[in-house]
């Protein structure tokens, strides 16, 4: 037992390898996203539209181009929305993907075992399955696909050589015209949600 607690203790204050994040690695991260819009546009009946959170599998795949720059692509699977107006309730149903492309910047250097990035970029948001729900149930409902500006923050923090946890926040501009066939109308509307992930990552 006393061999056993010297050897962790040897562990703990023995120097530790590098954590990378240098020119050539590839960075994986995978773990839970939560989207929550921060919506607002043309009111339908006495409020905007206002699509609920939803949390999803999140993937980045992030490429080093040197020790302190990077590109990012970000993947998910489908994010799901309840999408609520005052007076109405629930009134229609969407499905979304949110590809995002981004320019990292990393703080620190190749042997930090804490590694603060910044990002910026473009998303193009398609959406799918729209449906009509209560007072437009079985209506023909429709969204326009959404390009617009990304930005992010987020932590890399050391478990092994190659393992590390990660945390991170998005903003996403998303706008989109909303087109009821049944009311005849179509409604600008802005999403524009904040995303936060976390979870873990692994460098090739």
């Amino acid at each position: 037992m006393k061999k056993v607690a010297l050897l962790v203790a040897a562990a703990l204050i023995a120097p530790s390898a590098a954590f990378a994040h240098q020119a050539g690695d590839i960075l994986v991260r995978g773990g839970a996203v939560t989207v929550s819009p921060n919506s607002s546009g043309d009111n339908v009946g006495s409020g905007h539209l206002e699509p609920n959170s939803n949390t999803q599998l999140g993937l980045t795949l992030s490429y080093m181009i040197t020790d302190n720059w990077g590109v990012e692509l970000l993947a998910a699977t489908p994010f799901s929305h309840s999408v609520s107006t005052q007076g109405f309730g629930e009134v229609a149903k969407i499905k979304h993907l949110p590809p995002t492309l981004m320019g990292q910047y990393y703080f620190g250097n190749a042997q930090s075992k804490v590694r603060p990035y910044v990002g910026a970029g473009v998303n193009y948001t398609f959406f799918f399955d729209e449906e009509g729900r209560g007072a437009l149930d079985g209506d023909d409902v429709s969204l326009d696909d959404s390009w617009g500006l990304a930005a992010q923050a987020g932590l890399d923090m050391k478990v092994t050589d190659n393992l590390f946890v990660n945390g991170s926040i998005w903003y996403m501009d998303i706008d989109t015209e909303v087109t009821s066939k049944r009311l005849g109308k179509t409604y600008d509307t802005s999403i524009d949600p904040i995303g936060l992930m976390v979870g873990l990552g692994y460098r090739f």
